[in-house]
């Protein structure tokens, strides 16, 4: 009776004492020779097998789809569902193995609902129970600490009548840096430093009303929120502090940065800090240095990969903008947008893979210095780690720095006259949000798009044929369609999963006018709006995350190694339940191809 299984890895992990004690009763071990069959296809297997030791191909016909290693569990799925696999299982490295009776696996699908889903559920529920498990097991708890857990500076609130001397002794008895100012029903909030400016500064008198110097465009974050959520509004909005409230939106108190930097293990604040700081080219490079290094910290920690998007994205395009208005001379700051496009506007570029970006200009005005300062924003992103676009999209392509007519007429040409390069061109474009400058020539021409896209059915079954590009790679009988490479069989999940999901949302999104960029944002709209139902949106949100974490766990590892990265993952290096999923995955993938085949009529084309 081993005494030694591992029973921390999916499905095992969730068993009870007794029912682990059960599995090590009936466990037997097996030695396989080198190209000995175990499974046959079309012969019901009776067992659940466990990798000890060697390696087991998982074959469809000749093909290799899968190898099994150590702790890798096969052919569970057959063995639940009672059906004979429509694969064979050859060692192809002699193998040692637990077995472990069918009857004993079907008890334990019966007596533990969670074992049970393993291989029942769909893969929103797997992912959500894995996730959750995985959670326990990797996650720094501080990461998971809520606005609550933190210190809170009780609210003491004064009048915008009230005196700056007033309010500078109540700061100095309270022993507090912050105020809340009412005004009113408006609250607005007045820090230490802003008494400061006004007193040093501005010469204002100690009689001046305290309401003169409040904000009252409050940052504000509920108090059961996680904390790194108040992280992401510090960056996003430069601030070193927030408002918490409770449920019903009354104030609770105050967050400052140093509380808040307390309960968070992964130095994403230094990132931030250092950035707000930084006046240098060297600086800012500097920082953007250790983007992947805090992209890393956060995988390894397992913290969701939707949280990493977004922080790293409000990273990003603070740092871009910050290297906007240190080259841009004021008459560029006032008279242009720096937008970004692709997957940076969409908030899903993880890493840095390439410069998408444009520059629309203020119609009829003169910009001295322009080719110049595109060149430099194009070398500064280039020293920061971001390399050429391949399609040269970028602000020192003219095509992509133009007046706003210019952009209409290019938005009319893509819309009029679709083509393949046209289609891409405004999907990107879409995509694209301001980081910089003057946002309102941004939004004058996605509505100007908008506007001639207005009931224009045939462009929208054209725009979506793009979902279809590429090959799922899943086949008849749920295995894994590989590329033969050098370094082992390969999947391309841009190509395969991500991109047919961005694509077909994206599709779906500007049929609908939607102004949300980020793909799970898109989809949480046209959930509400009915045009996909809850299952398969929230089927599409797990699968869409899964498949990101997946790339960024590929990239991250031949960083390590110092070699290129893409969107290829090695399947020899996919566990069996990261195999798993990402079969399940992809079936999702092909019903949201189904899903917008069927939406634009594209099997009429």
């Amino acid at each position: 009776m081993p005494k030694s299984f591992n029973f921390s890895d999916p499905p095992f992990d969730c068993l009870t004492p007794a029912e682990q004690e059960l599995v090590r009763s009936s466990l037997d071990i097996a030695f396989f020779a080198e190209g000995e069959q175990i499974i046959g296809t079309d012969v019901p297997s009776e067992h659940l097998y466990v990798v000890i030791k060697g390696y087991v191909e998982e074959r469809d016909g000749e093909d290799v789809v899968a190898i099994c290693g150590p702790d890798d569990v096969f052919d569970a799925r057959g063995l639940v569902m009672g059906d004979a696999s429509h694969n064979s299982f050859v060692v192809r490295e002699e193998a040692i193995c637990y077995v472990l009776p069918k009857s004993v696996v079907l008890d334990l699908t019966k007596a533990n609902a969670a074992y049970g889903a393993y291989f029942y559920q769909d893969l929103s529920q797997k992912l959500s129970r894995l996730s959750e498990r995985s959670r326990a097991r990797e996650l720094n708890w501080l990461m998971m600490a809520r606005v609550r857990d933190a210190y809170i500076h009780p609210a003491y609130y004064v009048e915008a009548t009230d005196t700056v001397r007033t309010a500078g002794r109540e700061m100095r008895d309270r022993k507090v840096n912050a105020l809340i100012v009412r005004n009113g029903a408006r609250s607005g909030i007045v820090t230490g430093m802003n008494l400061t400016k006004a007193l040093v500064l501005d010469e204002q008198p100690l009689t001046a009303p305290i309401g003169d110097f409040a904000h009252f465009d409050l940052v504000t974050v509920r108090a059961d929120e996680f904390l790194y959520n108040a992280l992401i509004l510090m960056t996003r909005h430069s601030i070193r502090r927030v408002v918490v409230v409770d449920e019903d939106d009354q104030i609770i108190g105050t967050l400052d940065e140093i509380d808040l930097l307390s309960f968070l293990s992964s130095h994403s604040h230094l990132i931030s800090v250092q950035l707000e700081r930084a006046h240098t080219l060297d600086e800012m490079k500097a920082v953007s240095a250790r983007m992947d290094e805090l992209v890393a910290s956060l995988h390894v920690q397992g913290v969701k990969i939707q949280f990493i998007a977004d922080l790293v994205t409000e990273l990003n395009r603070k740092l871009m903008a910050k290297l906007f208005h240190h080259l841009a001379t004021p008459e560029i700051v006032e008279n242009t947008c720096l937008v970004v496009m692709g997957s940076e506007g969409r908030g899903e570029q993880i890493l840095r893979t390439d410069q998408d970006n444009g520059l629309i200009l203020r119609d009829g005005v003169e910009i001295p210095g322009l080719e110049e300062f595109c060149g430099c924003f194009s070398q500064g992103l280039l020293e920061f780690g971001y390399p050429p676009c391949p399609g040269n999209v970028m602000v020192t392509n003219p095509e992509w720095t133009r007046p706003l007519s210019g952009f209409r007429q290019e938005i009319y040409q893509w819309i009029r006259k679709p083509s393949g390069p046209g289609n891409l061109n405004l999907a990107i474009f879409y995509d694209a949000i301001a980081v910089a400058g003057d946002a309102s020539l941004l939004d004058t021409a996605k509505s100007y798009m908008f506007d001639l896209l207005a009931d224009n059915d045939a462009f929208y079954a054209h725009f979506a044929r793009t979902t279809e590009a590429f090959q799922t790679p899943l086949g008849l009988f749920f295995n894994l369609i590989v590329q033969r490479g050098d370094e082992g069989d390969m999947v391309d999940l841009k190509k395969g999963g991500i991109f047919p999901i961005v694509h077909g949302i994206r599709s779906l999104a500007l049929q609908q006018r939607l102004k949300e960029t980020g793909t799970i944002a898109r989809i949480g709209r046209l959930r509400g709006q009915g045009i996909i139902d809850r299952a398969l949106a929230e089927e599409l949100i797990e699968a869409f995350n899964f498949m990101m974490g997946l790339r960024l766990k590929s990239r991250l590892a031949r960083i390590a190694v110092r070699k290129p990265y893409d969107n290829l993952v090695n399947a020899d290096d996919l566990s069996t339940v990261e195999r798993d999923l990402l079969k399940d995955a992809l079936y999702v993938v092909k019903r949201a191809k189904d899903l917008v085949r069927h939406h634009f009529h594209l099997g009429l084309f």
